[in-house]
């Protein structure tokens, strides 16, 4: 698999984008997106979605330079049409308002709907993170086709449904929870199958409710299990409230319409750290209370404990200045759009 470092990949995917019909704007907020995604080492959600993206464009279920609208707000919330919009775009947009009013609200949020995929979920509470305030986002794929089985049955009916929570600190990587509420990202799935890879047992069952740790009977009619193993019932109960919180509450609905647009529908809240306490007393305090996790002595065959997002971060620094490994079957689909829209010498990818 060859290494490509962060720079150089999100030059080719945003110049892919661009030339696929999205602005620069639009263009730079995606492959910035999957980078970063990639660099935090959630590569289900990295630049392996970039040729996805580009045959959404094409299918016209991505509309670039969608103007999206706002449909209702008062001075605390805010719904929002992203119009098709590519959801990194339209998505970040939402949680910039969102902080802004919570700066003088102190508690603000808001929903959006008919919007393409957002990319990794942790992107949007992070912005508020970075404000010294507490960012909460949860997500659905709408009336999109389904991959998870609620627990107890063999056909899918949810979505991944992720939640997201950033809070700011003291400590060097950020501290945040970034889960699917699924057992497994279904671009995890999608991942094992491009490298060749066996997946875990627990991940998936195939069309007949059979557990298998083949990635490739997902595609035949299998779908991804809910969070919680033989407790599946907490991740699945989890998923029906963000459906609720992203797909009724949006007013996108649920189960599955025919065309199989995909339609991210995401509530994002923002809290004010200083209206509820001294901001610097309590990122100090968050702080304290990481290292207080970390000085647990370890359990055996483990390497200690360490705090939400502190794997991510130590990934993100090793990324960097190594480089991100890409699997070959991606880089090949990489190289093929450059062909074809005769980039492949201008982003030397011959």
């Amino acid at each position: 698999m060859p290494i490509v470092h962060a720079d150089r990949l999100t030059r080719i995917s945003a110049a892919l984008l661009r030339v696929a019909g999205a602005s620069e704007e639009e263009a730079d907020a995606v492959a910035n997106g999957c980078v970063n995604a990639n660099l935090a080492g959630h590569d289900s959600h990295g630049v392996i979605a970039i040729p996805t993206y580009v045959d959404r464009i094409k299918a016209g279920h991505i509309v670039p330079g969608a103007r999206w609208t706002i449909v209702r707000e008062s001075p605390t919330t805010t719904v929002i049409d992203g119009q098709w919009g590519f959801g990194f775009h339209v998505n970040a947009k939402a949680m910039a308002l969102t902080i802004e009013k919570a700066k003088t609200a102190n508690v603000a949020a808001c929903t959006v709907f008919r919007q393409s995929h957002v990319g990794r979920l942790a992107a949007y509470p992070l912005m508020a993170m970075r404000e010294g305030m507490i960012g909460i986002a949860t997500a659905d794929s709408g009336r999109s086709p389904k991959h998870v089985a609620p627990f107890g049955g063999k056909e899918a009916r949810l979505g991944t449904n992720p939640i997201s929570i950033a809070v700011p600190s003291d400590l060097d990587a950020p501290f945040y929870l970034d889960m699917a509420t699924s057992a497994v990202a279904a671009g995890k799935i999608q991942l094992a199958v491009a490298r060749g890879e066996e997946i875990p047992p627990g991940w998936i069952i195939d069309a007949e409710g059979r557990h298998t740790t083949d990635p490739t009977q997902y595609r035949k009619g299998g779908a991804l299990l809910p969070l919680g193993g033989t407790e599946g019932y907490k991740g699945s109960g989890l998923a029906a409230m963000v459906e609720v919180l992203c797909g009724l509450l949006t007013g996108l609905g649920f189960g599955v319409e025919p065309t199989g647009r995909h339609n991210d529908g995401c509530f994002m809240a923002v809290f004010n750290v200083a209206a509820f306490r001294p901001l610097q007393d309590f990122k100090r305090e968050v702080a304290e209370f990481a290292h207080y996790l970390k000085s647990t002595p370890p359990s055996e065959g483990s390497k200690g404990v360490f705090y939400p997002g502190e794997i991510e971060g130590l990934r993100e620094q090793q990324r960097l200045r190594d480089g991100i490994e890409i699997e070959d079957a991606t880089w090949e689909k990489l190289r093929a759009l450059a062909r074809e829209y005769r980039l492949d010498t201008v982003l030397d990818l011959a």
